[in-house]
This record gives structure tokens, C-alpha cells and sequence, in this order.
């Protein structure tokens, strides 16, 4: 179930209560009154057996006594009563229900299920969407809709508040009412047992009175759902968090390095990222940040200027500005100049501009303009500090002016009480955030520059990998499962190294060495000198106990070394197993950096990878990164970015610069690695040296465990379908690659539809042909392939590097996975070869098997080639009243009763 009905829910006609009351203190008593005081303009039917009249209203004393089925019910009954409900509700038709009633977890029915999970077997049967259980209810005040037992109304808004804590909703409506905030939705979501976040996520980001969606997370269910959802809707509002729970530890007794760095959190706030939503603590900052992101413009940088009459403050700015990780602009020689003949000689002549305490309108108005004129400037932050020589109006009037005559962000921050309102309700009358302090106001230059990044990523062109680059699946494999097969979950070094090398990461020469006589052997063949490790399926971290023996030049040495190694060890882990050493050269790169690249297996997002700096010191270092696979070069780099170690990786002093894409594509291999095995937990590659030389991984760890999930099952985002990939030939013979479209594809797919002819272009789009732009392209090749797919055609471009685009063919499914919308061209100089035919069973094939119930079209009457190719395919022809269009309909599975979509699983 996902976007089925919601309509029912969150746009009712009409409400019914279930368990209504006139009862003090009883919630069906404070959720009828509601939605009487509350306005709604539909009919309002309680449902008590025990009264005649509720509230002015008739009572009904059952639900099959309605006079029609409600397109709402609000239930408020006993726990056990409930799955019961559900079923008169479905078999009266009604479509949506809020259940109140706390406890169907924790309580069974006689026959042994849950209580809510015997309300959802209620429910599905008649495709009746539950929110709840254990919620506040809702609020929509735009329909002046009250169905919760809130102690207070919202206000209409254009802000959607979804939240799993009912606690919190009832303060939030306490705090928006004091400061005149209003709501589009107001949703407590409860349980989640049905309607979940993104089901909610899917709906609101087609609701055009919905500016901005403001969330509350204590917990994700189902993570690939929340996700796809997320970033569907991150593309055309934006979406701000509140992630409770940030000092939780997802793995105390980790196996690795990467287990211990990484608790449940840092995924979190990865996933967030991900998805393209900004998190923010607590729900001040969640108000400032959406009402940031609410007006924010284009921008194009970071880089933030600031004008202050008050140096005090504006140093304050800068400190905040800093430690957010924002970036100060540098002023441009010609604006220093200009700002020395417009601002008095003791003006602060960089950047913060103080342009003095006295700064009267003109003196704002001065600076603002030379300021916003400088290209090193990417946003502004004017700030006043309340003073008896110029009221705070009148500077405030300067910047309202400034900001209706630039395209650039404009911030203000007028400090302190009841003598700055006047400025306050200026600002936001003309649409200029404004902020109270300093602190808010760099925290909100922050926001803006994490929604950046957040859309750069939803729409970047990633670099490709090496063509060459074919791991060793098998191989990797091999080990694996022998090492399950003996009931190990630990990965000695050597086995972790050729994992590693089957995915062609760098490793150091590793040999296994039973004795010490066992280890000078492999060090005379290795060559001097050498690294000698105790080798132990129980000892997870080996410098703890002296099992590691550096720089080792000779036989004696090494002898000495594995001697003394192992009385230490016995001495200190008596009962550790001991299977001998790993032996390996001694690399030696003195002006290496030591970084660590790690994987760990989150229970909610699957695995996620690691990136730092590394070293014995790693754990209390602590600069790492998050990041979800899979991984393209693009997300690569930007994990890299994301660390204090990247800055050093550029070279200072006598160290060299590292190269990023070699770098980068090993991040993308390792996420490669646990996207392909699901066994594998946890990885940990420490230290991984890094320098002008290369990359190589010195040390490897990883920890398995059988899994029961095959293919991309595992994580939170669906990865490119390699299996999906096929070679066919066409009727001049040639052959070409069908294969699903990728964030790479972008400046090919530019190139195949400027090879379109105009009239090709109108028949497909509707509309004359044009150059489409960098966004709409990306939405076209950086697709979610959990909810559509574009398969293209693609073939080696003839006497040169790279491929060409020669033909592309798009499904786009409901959340329901009940119908898929196509659309699909060919370049003009490939009509007539069998392509267009070759596209369109692939993805009507593709979308049989994924289950879903029908495809549609829309094709212009004109178009009799398309028309012809639809019937041939076995399409239906429906005329579209009043259009120049038909509509094409192909069904391919009868359409589910129960409520099930199909499963979304390719076979």
C-alpha cells in the first residue's frame, strides 16, 4: 500500500467517529469537539450505541447504521475493538481511518497475531488505508478538518508537519500559534503500522498547497521506501528533518574500526543526505531552516559577505559562520575601493563591513550595493544592532529595497526586542529571512548551503569508471563461503586482501606463515624488509596486543620477532586462537597519508561506507564520512570532501597531492564490493596509504555472516540492474546495447536529442524542440530505479572514445506499481531499423515482470507510426476528450483486490 486512497484520508467529504463521547476527558469527547469547532464542511457522523445525540449531531448506534460510507473514520475504542472496526468500516466503504487507540503492538487477539497486525489484515481486504494507530490524529486546515484530539487548531499555511511523535505535535502547535504559523497538513503519524512516511512523502509532493515538508524521525520502517520517496519529493520542495535519538550507538561491540566509529546516527544523517533532505536540531531551527528554504534564490556559491553597524556582532557572525563550515567571501579590490569612498575612514575595510554604529539608511543602502555587485559574493547578511541614533526601520526599508533589486540571497539579522518588530514584520512582508541572532543567522547560510549540496547531488553528472573495470565476482565469492562453510564470521587479512584484489583495490603481498621458521621463509621470498602480524580469528585489533613487528631487515629479526610475538599474546589473550602470522613487505612512504575506507552494515539502511582518516589513533581521531552505496564518482568525491583529511590530501609542505579519482573509484569499488555480497557486515581497510605513488591497502578486516537477501535486496537504494543489460541486432544488421539509462549518460543524451529532428521532438514531447537544460536532463538520467526506468540504446561511437545514444524508452510507475506511464524516440537517422519495436518490448517486459498491472501512453493522433507500433504491440485505443492525443492502454496483470501491488522484484 502507498499513495492508494490518501486522497480519502487527507481530503475527506465526510468524517465518521468511532467511539464518540460526551464524557470528561475521554478522547472521542475532545476529537468530536474538534471537529465541530474545527468548521469542517461535510457531514460529521458520531458512532456510540449509547447515545442518541452527540454534540448536536445524531448518533449512530453502528457503523453499518451510516447513511453512506463515510470517506473518513476517526477511531477512538478499546484496543481489542479495533481490528473489528476496520472490518465494518472496509465492508461499509470507507477508504481511510485514524486510529487513536494506543497498545495494538503490545496486545494479541485470541488467535495469536497482534492487534495491529489483525487491524491490517482488516483493512486490506477493501484497500482501507490506516493512520496510526497511537496517534494525535490530524489536522488540515485548509478544509478546516480537526480529526485529532489536539488541545489546540493550526493554522492554514503552505507547511507540512508530519511527525512520529504525538508529544511533540501537540508543542509544535503550540509554538507555531505564538508565532503565526500555519499548516497545509498537520500529521501525527503514529505507529506507522500502515501509512508511513513515505507513503505521506509521495502525497505531499504532488500537493500544490504544500510549499515545504517538515519532518519529525524517532525511526524509519522501511528505508528503500522512505528513500525513493524522499528524493522524489526533494526535487520539487524542500524537505526539513529533525532526527531524534543523534547519541544513540548502533554497534557497541563492533568488530571493526568502521562499527565502532559509525553508530545508528552517522547512517541516519547519511540517508538524509542521501535523500536530499536537510536535518536540523530541534524545532526552532526546523521553523528558520524551512522558512530559509522557503525563499531562498539560486545560489550559486558559498562564499557569504556580511554588513554589520556593530563589529561585536559581526565578529560573532563569522565564529558561527565557521563552525557551521560556511565560508567568508573575500572582497574584490574594486569593492574594497568602492567601499572606501562610500563608508567613513574608520569603516572595518574587509570582510565583515562595519559600516559603524551611526549607519544611517543611505550608508546600508552603500554598501548593499557594492557588495551585491561583487562576483566573489555569493549572499549577503545585513545586520543592526539597535542604537538611539537610527530608528531600526529605516535600515531595514534599505536592505527590503536591495533584495527587489538583486537575484542573490539576502539575509538580515535585526538584534533584540520590541524596538526591532517594526523591522521584523518589514522583512517579512517582503519575503527576506530574518533571524534574531547571529548565531541563527549563520546557522541559517548553513542551511542553505546544505539544500545546495543536497540538489547539486539529485543532479550532478558523475564521471564514469573505467570501462575496463570488471571485478572478480567469483573469486570474492570463493572466499566467502568457504569461510562460512567452516563457521567463521572473521576474515583473516590474507582472506580480506583477496576479496580486496578481486575488485582490483591495491593491496600489499600478504603470505601466511604457520611458524616462525614458516615466516622467514616467506620473508627471504618477499624481500627485506618486512611487516610481521600475529594471525588470530579472536583478536581483532593486533597493535592492542603487541602482535604487530614493523621494519623488519633480517632472518634474526624476524625469528625474534614471531617468538616474542607469541609469548606476548598468550600472555595477554590466553585463550585467543592462534593460526600463525601474515608476512608481508614493508612499505615504506614516509609522506603517505594513512586514511581508512570502511563498510558497515546499518539495521534500517543496509550497509554503508566509511571514509576518514586512519591510523592506529582512528577512534579517537574520529574524521569520518557516511555514505549509502551505490556510489558514482560524483558521491565519491563529495564523501571525500565531507572530511578534514580531504584538505590535506591536496598537498602542503613536503606531502604531495593524492589523486581524488583514483581515490574516489576506490570508494566506488569498495561500495561495489558489499553491493554484490550481502554477507559481508563489516570491512575495514586500515590504513589505506595514499600519496603520489598510488593507493595501497595495508591491512584489511571483514567480518560475514550467512544472509537470506540475493541481489540488491540489502540496500536502501536499488542499484544500477546490470542484469538488465542485452545486446540485440537490428534489422541492418548491426547490433546494440539496450541497458538502463545512467547519471553518466547526461552529455550523450544532450547529443542523441539534438540529432532528433523538430518533428520527431514535437511528436514525442508535445512541443517544439528546444535545448532541454541541465535540470530537466538529469531528471531524465539520474533516475530511481525502484519506481521507473529508462532503458537506452547505445552503441561504441564509430572511430572515436565513448558511446552514442541512439534511442531511449521510459516507464515511470505509480507508488501503487498499478500503472506505468511510457513514452519513448528514437534518433531520426535509426527510424525504420526495428529500434522503436526492440525498446518497447523491453520495457513492457520489464514491466511484467516487476508486476505491474498496466502501461499507458499518450500518443497524438498524427502520430501513425506510433499508433501503428502500439497496436502491433497489442495496446487498447482510448480517445482523450478535447485533445489532439489518444491514450494507449496495455494490460499485463489483472489489477490486485487485496491491496497488494506487485513486489517490485525483477527475476
Amino acid at each position: 500500500m502507498t499513495i492508494r486512497n490518501l486522497d480519502k484520508l487527507f481530503s475527506p467529504q465526510s468524517v465518521a467517529v468511532i467511539g464518540a463521547s460526551e464524557r470528561p476527558a475521554r478522547v472521542g469527547t475532545v476529537l468530536l469537539k474538534n471537529l465541530i469547532e474545527g468548521g469542517f464542511a461535510g457531514p460529521i457522523w458520531p458512532v456510540n450505541p449509547k447515545y442518541r445525540l452527540l454534540g448536536g449531531l445524531p448518533c449512530f448506534p453502528a457503523i453499518s447504521a451510516l447513511p453512506a460510507a463515510p470517506d473518513l473514520a476517526v477511531v477512538s475504542v478499546p484496543p481489542e475493538a479495533v481490528p473489528q472496526v476496520i472490518a465494518e468500516l472496509g465492508a461499509k466503504g470507507c477508504k481511510a481511518a485514524v486510529v487513536l487507540t494506543a497498545g495494538l503492538g503490545n496486545n494479541k487477539a485470541p488467535d495469536g497475531r497482534s492487534l495491529a497486525q489483525a487491524m491490517l489484515d482488516a483493512a486490506r481486504p477493501h484497500l482501507l488505508r490506516v493512520l496510526g494507530p497511537n496517534c494525535v490524529g490530524q489536522l488540515i486546515p485548509g478544509i478546516k478538518l480537526n480529526a485529532s484530539f489536539a488541545h489546540t487548531s493550526a493554522e492554514p499555511g503552505r507547511l507540512a508537519f508530519v511527525s512520529q511523535s504525538g508529544a511533540l505535535c501537540t508543542m509544535v502547535l503550540d509554538w507555531a500559534r505564538e508565532r503565526g504559523i500555519g499548516f497545509s497538513h498537520f500529521i501525527s503519524l503514529g505507529d506507522s503500522a500502515d501509512v508511513d512516511f513515505g507513503d505521506v512523502l509521495d502525497y505531499l509532493a504532488n500537493d500544490a498547497n504544500t510549499r515545504a515538508i517538515l519532518l519529525y524521525i524517532e525511526s524509519v520502517k522501511h528505508a528503500r521506501k522512505f528513500i525513493s520517496a524522499a528524493r522524489a519529493a526533494a526535487r520539487t520542495k524542500p524537505i526539513v528533518a529533525v532526527k531524534s535519538g543523534r547519541n544513540a550507538r548502533a554497534a557497541q561491540a563492533a568488530a571493526s574500526h568502521t562499527g565502532a566509529l559509525a553508530g545508528g546516527d552517522d547512517v541516519y544523517t547519511a540517508a538524509l543526505r542521501r535523500a536530499g533532505i536537510v536535518r536540523v536540531d530541534g524545532v526552532e531551527e526546523l521553523f528558520d531552516a524551512v522558512e530559509t528554504l522557503a525563499h531562498m534564490r539560486k545560489l550559486p556559491g558559498e562564499r557569504l559577505a556580511i554588513i554589520t553597524n556593530g563589529g561585536g556582532p559581526g565578529v560573532m557572525a563569522v565564529d558561527k559562520l565557521i563552525a557551521y563550515g560556511g565560508r567568508l567571501a573575500d572582497l574584490s579590490p574594486e569593492t574594497l575601493a568602492a567601499l572606501d569612498a562610500a563608508l567613513p575612514a574608520t569603516w572595518s575595510h574587509g570582510n565583515p563591513v562595519d559600516v559603524i554604529g551611526d549607519a544611517p539608511a543611505e550608508r546600508y543602502t552603500a554598501a548593499l550595493d557594492i557588495v551585491l555587485a561583487d562576483p566573489n559574493v555569493d549572499a549577503v547578511l545585513a545586520m543592526y544592532a539597535p542604537t538611539a541614533i537610527v530608528p531600526p526601520i529605516e535600515p531595514a526599508k534599505a536592505v527590503v529595497a536591495a533584495a527587489a533589486k538583486t537575484d542573490k540571497n539576502l539575509l538580515a539579522c535585526w538584534s533584540g526586542g520590541e524596538a526591532v518588530q517594526s523591522a521584523r514584520r518589514a522583512f517579512a512582508a517582503a519575503n527576506v529571512p530574518s533571524y534574531e541572532t547571529p548565531d541563527a543567522a549563520a546557522r541559517a547560510f548553513q542551511h542553505m548551503i546544505d539544500y545546495r549540496r543536497n540538489q547539486k547531488n539529485l543532479m550532478e553528472i558523475p564521471a564514469e569508471l573505467p570501462e575496463d573495470f570488471i571485478p572478480d565476482h567469483a573469486a570474492a565469492r570463493a572466499v566467502i563461503t568457504a569461510a562460512l562453510s567452516e563457521g567463521r564470521s572473521m576474515l583473516n587479512e590474507i582472506e580480506g586482501k583477496r576479496i580486496l584484489a578481486a575488485y582490483g583495490i591495491p593491496t600489499v603481498p600478504t603470505e601466511k606463515a604457520e611458524t616462525s621458521q614458516a615466516a622467514m621463509s616467506a620473508a627471504r621470498r618477499l624481500g627485506f624488509p618486512v611487516a610481521l602480524k600475529i594471525l588470530s580469528p579472536d583478536i581483532m585489533h593486533k597493535s592492542d596486543v603487541g602482535g604487530v613487528a614493523l621494519n623488519l631487515d633480517d632472518l634474526a629479526e624476524v625469528r625474534a620477532a614471531a617468538e616474542g610475538m607469541l609469548a606476548r599474546v598468550k600472555r595477554l589473550k590466553p585463550d585467543a586462537r592462534i593460526d600463525g602470522f601474515t608476512i608481508q613487505p614493508m612499505v615504506r612512504r614516509a609522506r603517505a597519508h594513512e586514511l581508512i575506507v570502511g563498510a558497515l552494515t546499518d539495521p534500517i539502511f543496509g550497509p554503508a561506507i566509511m571514509f576518514g582518516q586512519g591510523g592506529v589513533g582512528v577512534e579517537v581521531i574520529g574524521d569520518r564520512a557516511i555514505a549509502l552505496p551505490p556510489l558514482n564518482m560524483h558521491l565519491a568525491n563529495d564523501l571525500i570532501e565531507r572530511t578534514k583529511v580531504s584538505r590535506l590530501l591536496s598537498g602542503y609542505r613536503d606531502f604531495p597531492v593524492v589523486d581524488r579519482a583514483e581515490l574516489a573509484q576506490l570508494l566506488v569499488r569498495v561500495a561495489q564490493l558489499v553491493s554484490d555480497h550481502a554477507e559481508i557486515k563489516e570491512l575495514d581497510i586500515n590504513p589505506l596509504y595514499a600519496d603520489d605513488q598510488g593507493l595501497v591497502a595495508l591491512d584489511a578486516r571483514m567480518v560475514v555472516s550467512p544472509s537470506s537477501l540475493h541481489g540488491p535486496d540489502h540496500l536502501a537504494i536499488r542499484p544500477y540492474p546490470t542484469a538488465l543489460e542485452e545486446t540485440i541486432e537490428l534489422r541492418d544488421g548491426s547490433r546494440v546495447l539496450l541497458r538502463p539509462i545512467r547519471p553518466e549518460d547526461e552529455p550523450a543524451h544532450q547529443d542523441f536529442l539534438a540529432r532528433v529532428s523538430p518533428e520527431d521532438f514535437r511528436l514525442r514531447f508535445f512541443s517544439p524542440m528546444r535545448r532541454l537544460p541541465h535540470r530537466e536532463l538529469a531528471r531524465f538520467t539520474q533516475i530511481d530505479y525502484e519506481r521507473e526506468m529508462a532503458f537506452i540504446a547505445t552503441r561504441p561511437v564509430s572511430g572515436g572514445n565513448g558511446s552514442e545514444t541512439l534511442g531511449v524508452v521510459r516507464a515511470i510507475t505509480d507508488p501503487d506499481n498499478i500503472r506505468a506511464e511510457f513514452a519513448v524516440l528514437v534518433r531520426s537517422d535509426m527510424k525504420g531499423l526495428g529500434l522503436g519495436d526492440a525498446l518497447m518490448r523491453k520495457i513492457i517486459a520489464y514491466c511484467r515482470q516487476r508486476g505491474t498491472a498496466e502501461i499507458i501512453g499518450d500518443i497524438l493522433r498524427e502520430n501513425q507510426a506510433m499508433r501503428t507500433l502500439a497496436a502491433e504491440l497489442g495496446f487498447q485505443t482510448l480517445p482523450v476528450m478535447g485533445s489532439d492525443a489518444i491514450e494507449v492502454r496495455l494490460p499485463l496483470h489483472p489489477k490486485p483486490a487485496d491491496g497488494k501491488p506487485g513486489d517490485g522484484k525483477i527475476s
